[in-house]
């Protein structure tokens, strides 16, 4: 962006400089009382002001005067329209458009006015100083009106992401929107000053540019855990490993997440405690999402002693899984995702160390906890109803010590009178 170069609203008034000039050079050729241009510099005194008046005629002024007046006129009428248009656009619901409508009244009304003074300057001759100062000023308001515009469309996006923001229960991304609004219109100001500042004020911006670098550097090193955790909460928004009232578990720690804000998230562990925990570790580790489950599975393990008979044991698998198909048991443990189904499993799987092992599996739809504990209740005093009609012993932990007078379970052993096994 250098200096030498016109921007391109003063390249838009080259038509006005050259009629001007023109009006100049005649002036000089007929040798009338009209002064000659003073040679362009920095400066602007007060003869080349002076000369405005000598060099031209009131015709030209009330020229100018038309112009402004129109513009003024025109911008006002359509400001008005286009608010008139809004609430109608408003009253139908078209919440959108009626901003973008809104917006645009302000810096329409401005361009006509600028569009005035262009049109009126058009036959007012002036020297170089005084037409360059009137082009900037020309330059100046384009640039106002146009990023004027720009600051105001900022709350199309903000209702837009306000409407999607609506549907989500979580609180974070609510408080993001007016955050993002403030960084738009921050970047559209600070945009704005650096181009009037380079095209109208002739400032070499890359100076500021340079400052700026510095003291952002000198910023985000001060702040670097505060920034860690601002784009910790803006990945959780995005990425949405968990919502409000979902229930986690990280580093340790159970229980809902009772609040998730630009810092840190809270957890209320299910012994009642608070943890607060910084978003920049939560999305460096594993989370997992409890509250996002489709179902609770049910992985039970029913022993019973290695004494049991073949046929009991058959009879117990059989037991278990008549229990499970039951009126009031089978109905949230045939649960079906998609294609795949999820039937209840009963198997005798394994012999353990003191007892016989019968595995049951089932998934339990929905995962509401309490509900599942409920019916997981009333599986348990059914099959211990059942086991116990059978006459099926559940084993426990203990070792067992086979007795030779015990009628339950009789021990046999051939041996002499010494007391020895008998010789083969």
């Amino acid at each position: 962006m250098g200096a030498a170069a016109p921007s391109w609203a003063q390249s838009a008034l080259l038509p006005v400089l050259g009629q001007q000039a023109a009006k100049e050079a005649h002036a000089q050729a007929a040798g009338g009382a009209a002064v000659q241009a003073a040679p362009a510099r920095a400066g602007i005194n007060g003869q080349a002001f002076a000369r405005l008046f000598t060099q031209n005629r009131p015709v030209s002024w009330l020229f100018l005067v038309f112009f402004l007046l129109a513009g003024l006129g025109l911008g006002r009428l359509l400001a008005f329209l286009l608010t008139k248009i809004a609430v109608r656009l408003r009253a139908s619901n078209s919440e959108l458009r009626a901003e973008l409508t809104e917006g645009a009244g302000g810096p329409a009304n401005l361009a006509l006015v600028t569009a005035g003074i262009y049109l009126g300057l058009a036959r007012i001759v002036m020297d170089p100083p005084v037409r360059s100062f009137a082009t900037d000023v020309i330059t100046l308001l384009v640039y106002i009106a146009v990023f004027w515009f720009a600051y105001n469309i900022i709350t199309v996006v903000e209702i837009t992401l306000k409407r999607i923001t609506a549907r989500t229960e979580t609180k974070l991304d609510d408080m993001v929107v007016p955050l993002i609004r403030k960084t738009l219109r921050l970047f559209v100001i600070i945009f704005a000053v650096l181009l009037i500042a380079e095209n109208v004020f002739r400032q070499n911006i890359a100076t500021w540019l340079a400052g700026l670098g510095i003291a952002g550097i000198a910023v985000s090193l001060a702040a670097q855990d505060s920034l860690k955790n601002l784009i910790g909460s803006i990945t959780i928004l995005f990425d949405r490993p968990f919502k409000l009232g979902d229930r986690i578990v990280f580093s340790g720690f159970d229980g809902p997440v009772e609040e998730i804000g630009f810092r840190s998230i809270k957890i209320r562990t299910l012994t009642g405690h608070l943890v607060t925990v910084p978003n920049s570790k939560v999305v460096n580790e594993a989370v997992e999402n409890i509250g996002v489950r489709g179902y609770i599975r049910r992985l039970m393990n029913v022993t019973i002693t290695y004494d049991t008979p073949r046929v009991k044991i058959a009879a117990a698998i059989e037991i278990v899984r008549g229990i499970l198909e039951e009126e009031g048991i089978r109905e949230p443990i045939h649960g079906k995702i998609g294609n795949d189904e999820y039937p209840p499993r009963v198997y005798f799987s394994d012999y353990n160390a003191d007892s016989l092992n019968i595995m049951v599996l089932y998934w339990f739809f929905p995962p509401n906890y309490w509900d599942y504990m409920d019916h997981a209740q009333r599986f348990n005093l059914r099959l211990f109803e059942e086991f116990e009609k059978a006459g099926i012993e559940f084993a426990f932990p203990t070792q067992t010590l086979f007795l030779a007078g015990d009628p339950n379970r009789k021990l046999s052993l051939d041996v002499n009178r010494d007391g020895e096994p008998p010789r083969p």
